[in-house]
């Protein structure tokens, strides 16, 4: 059975206490307090101007087993920092950690200076520094914050951001809820990388098997089953590569919750709820649902849309989704986010009574991938075939039997796109492939650390 290693991180201990305590000096609460702010109802809320920020270390629960968190004002998700368009915020950021760290305000229209990623636009905030950020707010919607430091954002240092709009709000609700999910893991982030650059499948637990083969023998016959394996290994590609990281090693949060926590949202029938899904998990997609509920799509990465009802909707990592529902039964529903491979699930709860709970419902099937999932459903063959349906065409249902694999080079630079789009060559570097006239590459995308490019992503 794979195990990992413990958590190297000794001197975070030594931080716990001063992180928790001038966090319980700032909002007036214990220690122990502050750790029970979570509980049900997801994190603080803090409004005005005006912000102290701790960064520090806990001991956090989640899966039976206590291992040591990343932490922002002693919590997991971090405060809901609640904005008016218009304003200047400053946000005074303290570093009790050990290392150097940071945060960046996701999505923001900031001078570069505040961005808060280290080496690029400052230096870091050392530990025991307090560093200041000061910035106009330009636009209003749901955003978040996180870290830019090493694996501080996956051992929980991310949060929420709502601004308020300057003008009346279009969309009004009667309640507005902030739904953060992440993905976390008792291993240390350290040893997952280590050991992804080691075994890039390590944790895909949902490879092809030799039974999987055997039903496509059945299905689609001896020939073509090997020759989409073939297609498939040429390309050095897996159609069941999904995610690097996966249920194995994660539990999926819904505001800092695992699914046997059931994080809860109270309302009354008839409520108009807006619901901010944030996706601030390190790598994992989530698509979404609730049973039983419709849901309409108001904003994106907090940008107004046109209002769109819907049933399920796929969330990627660092995006934010709102969306209205109108729940009018006198019942609970199920707030169903499944990882994309299907091997976990966040889970939480909308009931009008704590005491009613709604059905979890089971995991789909694992999608396969095809064209468009791998950035080329727009790709144009050289054959005429521009403009070709990949959405409903997949590796396994093409009719690999008249395409010459002998001659096709699995590889995207070596592939003759004369035909749709034309070339020009580069007279200073003849020895470089020909390049698209109309969108111009950097020399280095052709070096020998590129194994392929959708050419045509779309």
């Amino acid at each position: 059975m794979k195990t990992a290693p413990p958590f190297s991180l000794p001197r975070r201990r030594f931080v716990q206490g001063l992180a928790l305590g001038a966090t319980g000096l700032g909002l007036g609460l214990t220690s122990a307090q502050l750790l029970a702010r979570q509980g049900h109802t997801g994190a603080p809320t803090l409004t005005g101007d005006t912000f102290h920020l701790t960064l520090g270390g806990a001991d956090v629960n989640i899966t039976g087993k206590t291992r040591p968190a990343t932490t922002i004002n002693g919590i997991v998700p971090g405060p809901t920092l609640r904005w008016r368009e218009g304003d200047t915020v400053t946000l005074k950021v303290t570093n009790l950690l050990p290392e150097t760290s940071s945060i960046h305000w996701h999505g923001l229209l900031l001078p570069f200076e505040m961005d808060g990623v280290p080496g690029l636009s400052f230096d870091g905030i050392k530990p025991g520094e307090t560093f200041t950020y000061r910035f106009p707010i330009k636009q209003n919607g749901t955003y978040w914050y996180h870290s830019h430091s090493g694996f501080q954002e996956q051992t929980g240092l991310y949060g929420s951001i709502i601004i308020d709009p300057k003008n009346p709000e279009p969309h009004a609700a009667d309640r507005d809820q902030v739904i953060v999910l992440s993905d976390w893991s008792d291993e240390d982030p350290n040893h997952i990388f280590a050991t992804l650059k080691k075994l890039s499948h390590y944790y895909n637990f949902n490879e092809r098997t030799v039974f999987d083969t055997l039903r496509d023998f059945r299905h689609k016959g001896v020939i073509q089953t090997l020759k989409d394996r073939h297609m498939w290994n040429t390309m050095r590609m897996s159609d069941r590569d999904l995610a690097d990281v996966t249920g194995y090693t994660y539990t999926y949060l819904m505001n800092g919750q695992s699914p046997n926590g059931n994080w809860t949202c109270q309302f009354n029938p008839g409520e108009r709820l807006r619901l901010r899904f944030i996706n601030a998990s390190a790598m994992t997609f989530f698509d979404i649902r609730i049973p039983g509920l419709d849901m309409t799509v108001i904003a994106m990465d907090g940008q107004p849309v046109k209002p769109v009802p819907f049933h399920e909707v796929r969330l990627g990592v660092a995006e934010t989704l709102d969306v209205i529902v109108e729940p009018k039964a006198n019942q609970a529903y199920t707030l169903f986010a499944q990882s994309i491979d299907r091997s976990g699930f966040a889970r939480g709860t909308l009931t009008p009574d704590p005491a009613m709970a709604a059905p979890v419902p089971e995991m789909d099937p694992p999608p396969l991938l095809g064209h468009t999932e791998m950035g080329m459903g727009a790709m144009q063959h050289g054959d005429g075939h521009a403009g070709m349906d990949h959405d409903s065409i997949t590796m396994s249902s093409m009719d690999h039997g008249q395409m010459d694999h002998g001659q096709m080079n699995h590889n995207m630079d070596g592939m003759n796109h004369a035909d749709a789009v034309p070339f020009a060559e580069d007279p200073d570097n003849p020895d470089l492939p020909p390049r698209n006239s109309a969108t111009e590459h950097a020399a280095t995308e052709y070096g020998p650390g590129v194994d392929m490019r959708a050419m045509a992503p779309g």
